[in-house]
């Protein structure tokens, strides 16, 4: 997300010219898909050693060695963090998709407000660019 300054930026998500606010709704979804992606992947490969982890912890803390309880707490650990980079995984993704829609929704509000206000010129039919709002509060 980002406001293009005036002329010919020719910046990332700008179209040439353009001095219009722009969210690149593409680039919102590759990172929201890609933190998607990572949750889903992240939930089964992030405990598929767990059972073999706990027994082999167990057995070696029945055996009388110290690493079996050590090897326990690290499985606690790991099992926490694992948590902890799901749930910012899926607030990401979610945050996304929230600002995708909540953007969208915002600039159809807009549209409809300058259309209320009139045409740049009576012959035309199209919305104030964001780039001439500004001669509207002055």
């Amino acid at each position: 997300m980002r406001l293009n300054s005036a002329g010919d930026s020719g910046g990332p998500g700008a179209e040439k010219g353009s001095a219009d606010y722009v969210v690149p709704d593409d680039e919102l979804g590759h990172i929201g898909h890609a933190a998607f992606g990572l949750f889903d992947g992240l939930e089964s490969t992030g405990k598929h050693a767990k059972a073999a982890s706990e027994t082999a912890g167990t057995s070696l803390k029945g055996d009388g060695f110290d690493t079996g309880a050590a090897f326990t707490e690290v499985i606690g650990t790991w099992e926490t963090q694992v948590k902890t980079l799901l749930q910012a995984c899926a607030h990401i993704s979610n945050h996304l998709d929230y600002a995708k829609a909540s953007n969208k929704a915002d600039d159809e509000w807009i549209e409809t407000q300058l259309r209320i206000v009139g045409p740049v010129a009576p012959e035309a039919d199209e919305a104030v660019p964001a780039s001439q709002i500004s001669k509207y509060f002055q």
